[in-house]
């Protein structure tokens, strides 16, 4: 009972402060450069251990350039009778992200042509970027622009492009083995809660429970970049030292997320490039043993987030991405219906919760070898196995564990398949049981070493010979 309350209190401290870090971040106006981008990584750093890595304007990376950084002071529109339809004070999607100043008048049509709405949800301000072709623009509700009268109009956009940088950020959390997890989301979207924050936020608090957890097989690679140029430029920079080292990995995107009728709304798997990357395989394991409930989708280079840039050929990473209420599925997508009451911070809970199962099933999962493969081991040695046949003991998987033998069987299929040549998880689909379930075995298997691993890579016969076991 203690502990279910402790629990409890954990997981509203977690909850408030998940709302705490939303309440700062949305207000930002982000872009792919600019005073938000580092804004928004600021706050991220009182989190994460950050690394910031700045790279100048005009810059190659891969076939890209780094374009002029955008800064931007105020945006409104003035109709005929001098009163203000839009400003970019009330909300930061009123005025085209990266648009080119302006200060001018101009009659209703000559206006239309730079003005933009969702005629069929009329009450939402759409997200309009033009990061490479310089325009200016305002971005109203469909129900505003019906009503805008003939006359003359003030258009003004206090903006300006500059010699600058891109900004992105990273953190190493040191595991035992130099092989990575890479865990990479986005911080490019102004005031948007689905698609763009929940990323960035499932991922901080995602670092600080991995920080917190007593061993870490793997190290972490943390990414936080503006989406596509970012990438990219990360890639540019760490790319090839990546294809060495990650093992596997995520990128984060549009985690929270609710039915019609608030209810939850399951995890969303996109597959790697590779199709069986360890990341594929374990997320398809749990989904399909129902420890976490999700669906899963193909990769595709057509549409999605940042895995299009590390699983393109050249790098091809073994890298998968999780969603809940995925981009494009749903009406707040790129509007100002995005919102926090949309996305809900239980949702960003739940999908830090399960995620970290998910990274936990990767750290479990390997190659383990049996340390006296000849033979069955004799098992009552070790309280591993009932020293006494007879009615009382049926049912038991030792002298004191009642469980059908279940802990037993599990026990002896581990030990008959952890030859260095059979996954955990294969072997757990063999005990009809998830990988999650297989812990308690390995742990005792181990505590009295019986059991080495896990591997990233097979052991056959030569391992044996090579450490003495034969």
């Amino acid at each position: 009972m203690a502990r279910m309350r402790t629990d409890e209190i954990n997981k509203q401290q977690e909850l408030i402060e998940m709302d705490r870090l939303f309440d700062r971040l949305f207000p930002i106006c982000r872009s792919i450069t600019g005073p938000g981008l580092r804004e928004t990584l600021s706050i991220l750093r009182e989190y994460v251990p950050l690394d910031t890595l700045h790279v100048p304007t005009g810059t190659k990376v891969l076939d890209w350039e780094i374009p002029q950084e955008w800064r931007i002071r105020a945006g409104w529109l003035k109709g005929p009778d001098g009163r203000k339809i839009v400003d970019f004070s009330d909300s930061n999607l009123h005025v085209i992200n990266y648009s080119e100043p302006v200060d001018e008048h101009f009659s209703l049509k000559e206006l239309k042509p730079h003005l933009h709405t969702l005629p069929h949800l009329p009450d939402a301000i759409p997200y309009v970027i033009s990061y490479y072709k310089r325009r200016w623009g305002f971005c109203l509700p469909y129900r505003v622009y019906e009503t805008l009268p003939e006359g003359q109009y003030h258009a003004y956009i206090d903006s300006e492009f500059v010699h600058g940088e891109l900004t992105m950020a990273h953190a190493i959390l040191p595991g035992e083995s130099e092989k990575e997890i890479l865990i990479s989301s986005y911080i490019c979207h102004p005031s948007m809660a689905n698609n763009e924050l929940s990323g960035p936020i499932v991922a901080a608090f995602l670092y600080r429970r991995l920080a917190a957890w007593k061993d870490r097989r793997f190290t972490y690679r943390f990414v936080f970049v503006p989406e596509t140029i970012g990438s990219i430029s990360y890639l540019h920079h760490f790319g090839h030292e990546m294809k060495e080292k990650v093992h596997t990995g995520l990128v984060l995107t549009c985690l929270g997320g609710t039915g019609k009728n608030k209810e939850e709304i399951p995890l969303s798997y996109k597959y790697s490039r590779k199709e069986h990357a360890p990341i594929d395989e374990i997320v398809a394991h749990l989904f399909e043993k129902g420890v976490i409930e999700g669906n899963t989708r193909p990769f595709t280079p057509a549409f999605g987030s940042d895995e299009r840039q590390y699983c393109s050929p050249g790098f091809n990473l073994p890298i998968g991405q999780m969603a809940r209420m995925v981009y494009g599925w749903y009406e707040g997508y790129h509007n100002s219906l995005d919102t926090k009451e949309f996305m809900t911070i239980e949702a960003l809970y739940r999908s830090v919760n399960e995620i970290e199962n998910v990274l936990y099933a990767v750290e479990l999962d390997g190659y383990y070898v049996n340390k006296r493969p000849y033979g069955e081991i004799k098992l009552d040695k070790h309280n591993l196995y009932p020293d006494m046949n007879g009615p009382s003991m049926r049912g038991k998987s030792n002298n004191t564990v009642v469980d059908g033998k279940t802990f037993l069987h599990r026990l002896l299929t581990m030990l008959n398949y952890a030859d260095g040549e059979h996954t955990l998880r294969e072997i757990a689909v063999r005990c009809s049981c998830s990988i999650l379930d297989m812990k308690p075995i390995i742990r005792t298997l181990q505590e009295k070493n019986l059991l080495v691993g896990p591997f990233v890579e097979k052991r056959g016969i030569s391992w044996y010979e090579q450490n003495g076991y034969i």
